[in-house]
Parts: structure tokens; sequence; C-alpha cells
């Protein structure tokens, strides 16, 4: 059965960006140690490279609005960046044209600026006292909570499992997917994202060989090759409803995928018909677009009640490729289930990442 990685690692191309990255950032441009920079790089997640490169680049833009050439900055200019990435020193240009990030974000930026200087060959000005302190008064600034994805839970935000559905919850989604291919692909992907728990990058990258069943009762299992939290490709195996069986066997027959990627774009015409189905899998970004659509959708064919336009858009704004993930947390808490159980039923390692998704559900 093919295994093939759901956080691909870099592509050669990204390999020499980060290469000529770095390179610049040296001492006359030379590298002491290329194997070095060529090892993290391959050893870092596709995600990872993205954002290292994003972070380097927001850092040199930074530098050259604060007329500083980006290998003689000190700790001075990397605690002016964290001031003005927290909303402080609101005087100058360059402060004027940065936008104020969250804690976890200039904690991140931190992290990828002082490796970029590392692997360069020289001092890493993160690490100074002075900006350990200012990252700190950020965070106190700022605070570190997180915001948190709007959860899509099976019947919405009810106390009675058994109970009718409300609001927005994949029940309503459900019945605002359209009633063609595109629709087929929408449903498919709403009842196996719920039933696994997949992050978007693990969504997308599912094939049809991942896929087994159904058996007797019409259930199956979804081989997950390699996630967020398995770098290393020891696989998890996820269960799946007989409703997801069905709706992957019809979205399978009316797309005609018999191999590769499971979830594919569905081309269409101005007028809203179907064109035709990608050959490719879907990008991650794509997810929380296909969200969202159906949000706005339930809203359109009145199956969100007397929800307003105001509260429309927010939900729309909260709602990520997150948000299904985020309500299987909550609805499992709402069953009685333990959070070891949770964890490991959804390939969680971080306990109070989970305890923070059934905290609303709590209060």
């Amino acid at each position: 059965m093919a295994a093939p990685a759901l956080t691909p690692r870099a592509e050669p191309a990204s390999l020499a960006v980060i290469v000529d990255e770095i390179t610049a950032l040296a001492p006359h441009r030379q590298l002491l140690d290329p194997a070095l920079v060529a090892a993290a790089a391959r050893a870092w997640s596709a995600n990872t490279v993205r954002a290292f490169l994003s972070d380097l680049r927001l850092w040199d833009t930074w530098c050259r609005r604060s007329r500083v050439q980006t290998g003689s900055a000190t700790a001075n200019t990397v605690a002016a960046y964290v001031r003005a990435l927290s909303g402080q020193d609101l005087g100058s240009d360059a402060v004027r044209a940065t936008g104020e990030r969250a804690a976890a974000t200039i904690g991140r930026y931190l992290v990828h600026i002082g490796w970029a200087y590392r692997m360069a060959g020289r001092d890493d000005p993160t690490a100074a006292p002075l900006v350990r302190f200012e990252h700190k008064a950020a965070r106190k600034i700022l605070g570190v909570r997180q915001r948190q994805a709007r959860a899509i839970r099976f019947k919405g935000d009810v106390t009675d499992l058994d109970g009718p559905s409300a609001g927005v919850c994949l029940a309503t989604l459900l019945k605002a997917c359209r009633k063609d291919m595109l629709g087929a692909r929408d449903q498919a992907l709403l009842l196996l994202a719920y039933d696994t728990g997949c992050r978007r990058s693990e969504l997308v990258a599912i094939e049809v060989d991942h896929i087994d069943g159904p058996d007797g009762e019409g259930a199956g299992t979804l081989l997950i090759p390699r996630s967020k939290t398995d770098r290393e490709g020891e696989g998890a195996l996820a269960y799946l409803s007989p409703a997801a069986m069905k709706a992957i066997k019809r979205w399978r027959e009316m797309g005609h995928i018999d191999r590769g990627a499971l979830f594919r774009r569905v081309e269409t015409y101005f007028d809203g018909g179907v064109r035709t189905v990608g050959e490719g899998a879907l990008h991650p970004g794509t997810i929380a677009v296909i969200y969202k659509r159906l949000v706005r959708a339930a809203f359109d064919k009145k199956l969100l009640g007397s929800m307003s336009e105001a509260e429309l858009e927010r939900w729309v704004k909260a709602v990520s490729s997150h948000s299904i993930r985020v309500g299987v947390a909550q609805d499992n808490f709402a069953a009685g289930e333990g959070l070891p159980a949770i964890m490991q039923a959804y390939r969680w390692r971080d306990a109070k990442t989970v305890m923070r998704y059934g905290a609303k559900l709590a209060a």
C-alpha cells in the first residue's frame, strides 16, 4: 500500500531558496557549514520551510525600513522589532508599517531568525537578555491565549446529543451541500473530516489506497501514513463510519476516481454547472474555503434559523480548516469520553491543546 507523506519534505527548489537566504546572511556570503543548512531544510516539513522563508523576508523588510543591514543587526534591532510587533513604539515609519502580531507568532519569528543567524555563522541577536525581556513584556501586553477556531460540532452547541441540530453544525452543512458532483465531494470531505479529526494537511494527502473497507457493517478504516505529530511515518488508523464510506463511494463514482488523490478540485462554469474534476489533490488552504462556502450556502438556504447577516459574517470569519477537529473534541467531551481516549483517537500529543478546546464547552 502506498504511503506518501502528509507533510512532505522540502522540494529541491525550496532547498535552494533556503541555501540562498542563509548564504546572503553569512559573512562574505560564504557558509561555514553548507551541510548544516541543507540537512536542516531536508529535515523540516514543507510547512516549516514556508514559514521559515516567510519570516526571514519579513525580518529583512524590517531591517531595510530601519536602515540596518540584516547581517549587522544587533539585539537592539531585534528588541525594536519585538516592540513594533506587539504594538509599542509607534513613532517611526518602520514601526507604523509593521502590523501587530500574536504573542505566539512573535515567538516563532524569533526562533526562525535565531536559526538563520546561527546557520549563517553569525552571533544570534535573539539570544540576548534584552530580547528575552522584550519578548516577555510583549507576552504580558498581548496575552498568550491563542485565538481558537470556531468549532463545528455534529449537531451544534447542544447539550442533549440526542436532540435536534441547531445553528452551524456538521448536520446543517451536509444539508447545504449541492446535489451534484461538487456536493458529493463536499459531503465526503465533511464526513471523513469529522470521523477522523484529520488536519487539513492530512485530508488533502488522502489517497484512494489509504481507505480499507467497507466491512460487514459498512464501516471502514483510513490509513494516515504521516501527520504533523508523526514526522517519521509511524502511521495511524482512523475509523470511518458507514455514512462516510457511502459518501466516499458516491464521490468516487461520480468523479471517476480509481486511484491517486481522493479529494480533488471540482471545476465549475460561470453558471455553477460542473465542468470537470482535477487530477491532483486539493491545496491545504482550500479546506477552510470549502467550510466557509458551505456556511454561507446554509444561510442562503435558510438552514440557520434566525441568524443575522452580521452573525453570519462573524461565523465565517471564525471558521478555519481546524473547526471540525475542534468540534470533534468538544463532542467527545460532551459524550463523556476521557482525555486520554480523545488524544489517542485523534492523534493529539499536547493535553493542553485538547483541554483548551473543551474549555468553552465546560463553561
